[in-house]
């Protein structure tokens, strides 16, 4: 008499697919081809020592139709990508480009300035740079 188990064979397995599984939904994270996304736009934030630049990939969005604020330490991106018009006979097998409002927030840190901060939009991509204050930027002693 064949007897069936309760477990797969490899539980460990199981349990990671099972993890990875809900790990997946609960970021609402969906897979492309540039690999796992968290929202869009897709953006690369980094930081020089003079200044924290952010790099948000909005292609086909107009720059009127995109705001950018700072405040409290927080920047906030946000817009609107239309929905392109799909004629009637067309059947659409696959629609992966994003339409609809969208925001994007990033916590500054407290030693930038919000004033120096500049915006500039080309080739799809929009790159803000918000400048670090004097007196924070790190500084060269010499040794008498």
């Amino acid at each position: 008499m064949l007897y069936r188990t309760l477990f797969p064979r490899d539980l460990f397995a199981e349990m990671d697919r099972l993890q990875r599984a809900l790990r997946h939904q609960a970021l609402d994270l969906s897979p492309s081809i540039r690999g796992m996304t968290h929202g869009f736009p897709a953006m690369n934030v980094g930081s020089t020592p003079r200044s924290v630049e952010v790099y948000a990939f909005v292609p086909g969005i107009e720059p009127d139709s995109l705001d950018v604020q700072i405040e409290k330490g927080v920047l906030t991106i946000s817009g609107e990508r239309k929905a392109e018009d799909v004629p009637e006979q067309a059947a659409v097998h696959t629609d992966e480009r994003f339409a609809g409002r969208f925001r994007r927030v990033v916590s500054l840190p407290d030693d930038v300035d919000a004033n120096s901060a500049s915006a500039r939009y080309g080739d799809g991509v929009l790159t803000i740079s918000v400048g670090r204050r004097e007196a924070s930027r790190p500084r060269r002693i010499t040794i008498q």
